[in-house]
């Protein structure tokens, strides 16, 4: 009866009667073969090539013979310069097998490292990159034969690892994290990912690929420390600020948006694009100050515009401007019109290309003074018209505060005595220098027009006696 293999590495089993005083050698071939079965062993593969043939086992092995093969190793290192991915072709495709692959090629091209593309028949490949390794199997099911990834859905319950984990897939986590854990990944329903640390410092950090610290979460602490700028399409608060804070948002149900700062000169800065200050809180204050030159806006087009420009305030409006009150027009200022001025929602005052229109009458103050004896000064910026009581002669003194084209009169009235006399200083000035001689009957009335043609020049008109 003649030998038969194994399917899997073509160990031969002798037949009955077969290979007399032959047992040893056959015998040693086998243990050759299971030998390698046990074995490591780098292979590898001609420069630049795209393909390579990795043979487990002759495809109709002699008897008698060694039958040796590279895809007997469990373990093989595959090198070799490389400039471009290379096909390894695992035959023949009905040889069921596993395998550790390790890719230790180099690169030869301008575009590698390359990866080692393992493939049995039609169905799946595995690929594994350059430098990296891989468990995998052939089903050995012929033509459509299809190579696995013997840990793609690996299941362990703790992993130890004194180096990386890197993973071209997903990591899921199952559990829940612990107190006591140093760095740990879990998850709940409730409360999905979970993050947990502790350190002397931080519990939690979080660093970018230059070791640099993104995100801190200080030990035992519940605060998230943001070393760089926070950029969201929405940053929602749910709690209010408090005083100690250094600049904080904030949110209530009452006050809406919150935002707390603390500065030497300002608590809360607005600055634009440029860097510049738009407007302040001063410290401690409630307070809003805008530099000089900023302008509060007002409308779509900007028609309404408040600013302060260093020595003066401005309000320009592109229309109309009207200063209400309670249900009622206070004033009105029309853009290159009139400006009007109301009482009690009733127009009073009004300018016009011409001049001012005055619904009503316009009174100005006067000066009504009892007691008048000897030196007055009259006091022509705060009164318009003057009724004087003489009670002794008097003699107007020049006055200081008059204002040309200042106009008014100036009634004189006798008291109970009567013959009170009236005399002028330099700054009045009477039709031909005469002076004015008054009424000298007790409690007599006389009128005096004035008007004021410069500084020290008031024109006095015919006085008009004896009003009764």
């Amino acid at each position: 009866m003649a030998s038969t293999y194994t399917t899997g590495f073509s160990l031969e089993k002798i037949g009955s009667g077969e290979q007399s005083g032959a047992w040893g050698d056959t015998t040693n071939h086998n243990l050759d073969i299971v030998d390698r079965l046990a074995s490591y062993k780098a292979v590898a593969i001609t420069t630049n090539a795209d393909t390579h043939t990795l043979t487990v086992r002759e495809a109709s092995p002699g008897s008698g013979t060694e039958n040796l093969q590279d895809g007997m190793y469990r373990v093989i290192k595959f090198t070799g310069a490389l400039d471009s991915n290379c096909t390894v072709t695992i035959a023949p495709n009905t040889a069921p097998a596993y395998f550790i692959m390790n890719n230790g090629t180099t690169d030869s091209g301008s575009s590698g490292p390359y990866s080692l593309i393992f493939t049995q028949g039609s169905g799946a490949n595995i690929t594994v990159e350059n430098g990296k390794s891989a468990i995998i199997y052939c089903d050995g099911a012929g033509s459509g034969a299809a190579i696995v990834d013997a840990v793609s859905n690996l299941a362990l319950a703790t992993v130890t690892a004194s180096g990386d984990i890197t993973a071209s897939g997903t990591f899921n986590a199952l559990g829940d994290t612990a107190s006591s854990d140093k760095a740990a990944v879990g998850y709940t329903s409730a409360e999905g990912l979970i993050l947990t640390g502790q350190g002397s410092t931080n519990d939690v950090t979080i660093k970018n690929d230059a070791d640099t610290d993104v995100i801190t979460i200080a030990t035992g602490g519940t605060s998230v420390d943001i070393v760089g700028d926070v950029t969201a399409s929405t940053v929602n608060a749910d709690g209010d600020t408090s005083a100690g804070d250094n600049a904080a948002m904030g949110y209530t149900a009452a006050e809406g948006l919150i935002l707390t700062g603390q500065g030497s000169t300002s608590d809360i800065t607005v600055k634009n694009d440029a860097d510049g200050t738009v407007f302040t809180v001063p410290t401690g204050t409630d307070d809003i100050l805008f530099p000089d030159d900023a302008k509060a806006m007002w409308g779509t087009g900007s028609d309404m515009t408040v600013h302060w420009d260093g020595t003066d305030g401005h309000l320009t409006v592109g229309g109309t401007l009207n200063i209400d009150g309670s249900g009622e027009t206070m004033a009105t200022f029309v853009d290159d019109g009139a400006v009007t001025l109301y009482h009690d929602n009733s127009a009073k005052l009004a300018t016009s290309a011409v001049g001012t229109t005055i619904t009503g009458t316009l009174i100005a103050t006067t000066d009504t003074d009892t007691s008048n004896t000897g030196s007055v000064t009259l006091d022509f910026g705060a009164n318009q018209n003057f009724v004087l009581t003489f009670t002794g002669n008097v003699t107007l003194a020049n006055p200081s505060t008059e204002q040309v084209g200042q106009s008014g009169i100036i009634c004189c009235i006798q008291d109970g005595t009567g013959s009170r006399t009236l005399s002028l200083g330099t700054d009045y000035e009477t039709a031909g220098g005469a002076g004015i001689t008054l009424s000298t009957a007790a409690n007599a009335v006389d009128i005096i027009p004035y008007f004021v043609k410069a500084s020290g020049s008031i024109q006095l008109g015919a006085v008009q006696l004896a009003f009764s």
